[in-house]
């Protein structure tokens, strides 16, 4: 899913737009598998023995909505909020929106940029993923969990911090010139 552009400035450009990582939804799909194999033991265990039609009828229908109340929590609500989590970095802010019902979100503009870090331990190495820190001005550090590529989206925002300030920099030369004159 592609972020919105109605949502940019006009002549706004996207640099790079990322979900999560996918091991985000790791744990929450374990989960959902636990669940599909408890509720298939226990379907079998009722089917199994002899407690009558009735009964059984209604403990089957009973394990049928915990798979499903499992199956909506663990398995579609996690990826509807992967895929509803972006994070994006144009060349004029970084964008972070998340939420299903609630949606919340923060706007960086890049010349507010002070320093960006990242952090990411062994298993974050192997699968290529990690947090970004970004130290804005006067703000507390933010933190981005799980940014895919997270070197990458580093030296990507890293690039565009320098591309702003060299940007300020040009401006306030050809001020200083025009002030000289």
């Amino acid at each position: 899913m592609a972020y919105p552009r109605e949502n940019l400035a006009p002549g706004e450009r996207i640099v790079l737009h990322r979900h999560p990582h996918w091991k985000c939804l790791l744990g929450p799909f374990l989960i959902f598998i636990l669940v599909t194999v408890v509720v298939g033991v226990l379907a079998g265990v009722v089917t199994g023995n002899d407690l009558g039609s009735t009964p059984t009828m209604v403990l089957l229908i009973i394990l049928g909505v915990l798979w499903l109340a499992g199956f909506g929590w663990y398995f579609v609500r996690p990826l509807v909020s992967w895929k509803s989590t972006h994070f994006v970095l144009t060349d004029r802010r970084v964008i972070f929106r998340n939420g299903i019902i609630t949606r919340s979100g923060i706007d960086i503009p890049i010349r507010r940029i002070n320093t960006v870090e990242f952090r990411h331990g062994l298993i974050d190495r192997m699968l290529r993923t990690g947090t970004l820190v970004i130290e804005s001005a006067s703000d507390d550090p933010l933190s981005f969990d799980d940014i895919p590529q997270v070197e990458k989206v580093h030296a990507l925002l890293y690039h565009e911090v320098l591309d702003m300030q060299d940007d300020e920099d040009g401006g306030a030369r050809a001020d200083t010139g025009t002030v000289d004159r």
